[in-house]
């Protein structure tokens, strides 16, 4: 009996030994006085990356090439004050630097800015502002950074590794009005008053051949939303260089030369856009960054603001005066793709006399008994299925063949890495930025807890009321179908890489069940298609997606000839 209690001591103290201790691993981040005098609040992080292929702010994602990041909140942060971030710091993919790989990485720091915006509501919010980058964290300007290191990194070893942000971000600089693109923005009175400091809106205009030639002729106005545009996009008066190199590869489409792909295509839209009986009419694209996205989805918002009145009521007036729009809403069209699929459908329906028709290609959950793979009003969790004794993660991502590129729990533990409060500037705490009631502390109220997944079935239930575009077609079809038949124009493809199509199907299922009026408009999919499937069964995404101002043109000069007043003008702009 005494050998066996020897063997089981020493086997015990054997035990404790080789148990992992706390890491002794530190981060002292700081920056100089160079970079400001003031004191700073942000997201704080810090990143580290097993390559030196590009820096490692731009290698953070949420993909299977994902590397490694570590932040903390800061108040107060003072130029030459050290800033420590150890194993309490939650991190993506690895949450603890204490599970560190011992290894060689290149480290760099930045810290992502906060400004502090005093609410109409009454609340106070430290958010980081757009800077005419469209909320991107890795280049915003005035974002402090540090130059990369190569550090050799054992989180078993007691080390503080001190690192310095003496680099920042330069401004971004305007693109210049042409021939045919003008740039306007302008400062918005609504969400100027709601966020308490100077807000603005911003497009890119496209005018239609023979604008000057023409100052008789007013416009039909296309509005393409989609993501923050830095200039018009789509449009070039010059061929692509002959000799242009190809050899670029698209890992999102799988061919080579792409860029060249993209020029072509920019070029022939042009010559189509100047072509003789091309119907003349005005693009705009947006630019409605807000404080927590470079999209603000173009609705009002309980804790981003009255987006959606800012553009109807402030922003699209003014270009339709400065550029001879109709400006009457069987003049207008809406569509875009994903985030912009979405928003068309919106607008459509939250400004039903608005508008002629919305083009809504793969658009995002639009109803959430599908928010994604998760039902929001019925699941517990949206991290996990629910089961007695197993713990099956519910998958994010999908490419065509069904193979799962990131989970729920690792996307939304990825942003949450990014930004507390949501703020990381990702899609799932935009979701919940724009639906969400705004929550005592004046940020949103979480939908579903950014740790564990639990769903909140209070905010699920505000989310129906007020954002779920099915359930609120169907609560209102009496007084809405009447406004919206022959407007709805719904396309996804069937194996969208986010599982949006299972959303488009319930809202198929509706729609054809609709009566006094029948929609009279159009579902359509993609077989096989990925996310941005817009509704073309002949061409293949990677030029489709390239064609959004000219693919929906004959449905859109159809629904005018059938849908326009007596006494409208379908001449002027007909030269």
């Amino acid at each position: 009996m005494k050998l066996k209690s020897l063997l089981f001591a020493i086997l015990v103290i054997a035990m404790v030994q080789c148990a992992p201790q706390n890491s002794k691993l530190k981060f002292a981040i700081s920056f100089t006085q160079e970079m400001s005098d003031q004191a700073q609040d942000g997201r704080l992080l810090i990143m580290l990356a097993n390559n030196n292929e590009r820096e490692p702010r731009f290698q953070i994602n949420e993909g299977l090439k994902a590397q490694l990041v570590f932040g903390v909140d800061v108040e107060g942060m003072q130029p030459g004050d050290k800033i420590v971030i150890d194993e309490t710091a939650f991190g993506f993919p690895i949450k603890s630097i204490a599970d560190i790989p011992a290894g060689t990485y290149y480290a760099q720091a930045l810290i992502n800015r906060y400004e502090t915006f005093n609410l109409k509501t009454g609340h106070t919010v430290k958010l980081p502002p757009d800077r005419g980058e469209g909320q991107q964290w890795n280049r915003k300007p005035g974002n402090f950074y540090s130059t990369p290191t190569q550090v050799e990194i054992d989180p078993a070893r007691a080390a503080t590794i001190s690192i310095e942000m003496d680099q920042i971000i330069p401004p971004i600089e305007e693109p210049e009005d042409t021939k045919y693109i003008k740039h306007i923005k302008m400062q918005s009175d609504l969400l100027t008053e709601f966020w308490g400091k100077p807000m603005y809106l911003g497009a890119h205009v496209l005018l239609p051949e023979g604008f000057d030639e023409h100052p008789e002729a007013k416009y039909p106005l296309m509005i393409y939303h989609g993501h923050f545009p830095s200039d018009f996009g789509g449009f070039r008066t010059d061929p692509p260089d002959p000799n242009m190199d190809t050899t670029d590869y698209s890992a999102r489409f799988g061919i080579y030369g792409y860029k060249k792909i993209e020029q072509q295509e920019a070029y022939n839209f042009y010559q189509q856009w100047i072509s003789k009986n091309f119907p003349r009419f005005i693009v705009i694209e947006i630019q409605h960054p807000t404080p927590y996205y470079d999209d603000s989805y173009a609705v009002n918002s309980a804790s981003m603001g009255p987006y959606g009145d800012a553009i109807m009521k402030e922003l699209v007036p003014e270009i339709e005066s400065r550029f001879r729009g109709i400006g009457e809403g069987w003049a207008r069209f809406t569509y875009g793709g994903s985030t912009g699929g979405w928003e068309a459908l919106a607008v459509q329906m939250f400004y039903p006399d608005d508008f002629n028709g919305c083009f809504a290609a793969c658009p995002d959950p639009i109803d959430f008994r599908s928010f994604s793979l998760v039902n929001i009003y019925e699941d517990k969790n949206a991290y996990f299925y629910e089961s007695d004794f197993k713990k099956l993660p519910r998958p994010a991502h999908r490419d065509y063949l069904g193979q799962i590129q990131n989970t729920m729990e690792e996307s939304n533990h990825y942003e949450l890495a990014l930004g507390t409060k949501t703020r990381s500037g990702q899609q799932w705490d935009i979701w919940e930025a724009v639906y969400s009631p705004q929550g005592e502390d004046g940020y949103p109220k979480r939908i579903f807890d950014k740790m564990t997944g639990e769903i909140d079935p209070e905010v699920a239930a505000y989310w129906r009321e007020n954002y779920d575009l099915r359930y609120i077609l169907e609560r209102d079809w009496a007084t809405l179908g009447p406004k919206l038949e022959g407007k709805i124009h719904i396309y996804c493809g069937d194996m969208d890489n986010y599982y949006l199509n299972n959303a488009v199907y319930q809202m198929e299922e509706f729609l054809k069940k609709t009566e006094t009026p029948f929609y009279k408009g159009e579902v359509d999919y993609g077989d096989r298609a990925e996310h941005c499937w817009n509704g073309d069964q002949v061409n293949p995404n990677y030029i489709s997606r390239l064609r959004y101002n000219t693919m929906y043109l004959p449905k859109i000069l159809k629904r005018i000839s059938e849908s326009a007043p007596t006494g409208a003008d379908l001449k002027s702009w007909r030269y």
